[in-house]
């Protein structure tokens, strides 16, 4: 299994930008797709999980409101819709693949990463 995650880049305070995992994986209906994030000096923290078997995502609170999970079944696709971001959003993003329900969180692929920094 292999993930790609793209979709980073710089966005002044308030901007959004779409996040994009690919997963080569013959259905997303078998897996839960998380997105985590690792800001300088911080520790990664999960920000966002859906599941097509659960019909359910989930988020962090402090992007709650703000960033919105989705997924392309004919795609293969998970992708995070960010908007009014934060100088605290700043962080490199992975995607992760694993257990069919979102918690307890069980992730056995990580892809790559992306940056996303927000500044003026």
């Amino acid at each position: 299994v292999q993930l790609q995650a793209s979709g980073g880049g710089l966005v002044q305070p308030g901007g959004s930008l779409r996040l994009s995992c690919a997963a080569s994986v013959f259905s997303l209906d078998y897996y839960s797709i998380g997105w985590f994030r690792q800001g300088p000096g911080k520790e990664r923290e999960g920000v966002s999980c859906i599941s097509s078997s659960e019909g359910s995502s989930y988020y962090t609170d402090s992007v709650k409101g703000r960033f919105t999970i989705s997924i392309n079944k004919a795609e293969k696709k998970v992708y995070l819709q960010m908007n009014s971001l934060k100088p605290d959003d700043t962080a490199v993003y992975y995607c992760a693949i694993g257990a069919p329900t979102c918690f307890p969180p069980t992730y056995d692929y990580w892809g790559q990463g992306t940056l996303v920094t927000v500044s003026s």
